[in-house]
């Protein structure tokens, strides 16, 4: 089993920065990918960026290309996006979640472990 919990998200206005945090947990494996992904309301599911945690490949998708980073910290079990310049279209809904390949799927069929989820809400 493995357990994904997001955290720091928040209200912020245009231009602001966050970080969110996915916290993993219970049995986990070197070849997993974490991806961030978001859902605005009455909007379909968006992929964001990607990480295999452990070789450090990661992917990126045009929508957040310059301002959005994906990072990890093994030790601590943990993925980082880094959101920057922060613009009212990134309003959503943040996901993380795990798929067993560490080759960065992009179908949502292929995670299948998700966090809840931490919203993010951007004010013009």
């Amino acid at each position: 089993q493995v357990q994904l919990v997001e955290s720091g998200g928040g209200l912020v206005q245009s231009g602001d920065s966050l970080r969110l945090s996915c916290a993993v947990s219970g049995r986990t494996f070197s070849h997993h990918t974490v991806r961030w992904l978001r859902q605005a309301l009455a909007k379909d599911r968006e992929f964001v960026l990607a990480i295999n945690w452990s070789g450090g490949s990661t992917d990126n998708t045009d929508s957040v290309k310059g301002r959005f980073t994906i990072s990890r910290d093994n030790a601590k079990n943990t993925i980082y996006l880094q959101l920057n310049s922060l613009k009212p279209e990134d309003t959503a809904v943040y996901y993380c979640a795990a798929a067993v390949t560490g080759l960065l799927p992009r179908s949502v069929y292929e995670y299948g472990y998700w966090g809840q989820g931490t919203q993010v809400t951007v004010s013009s």
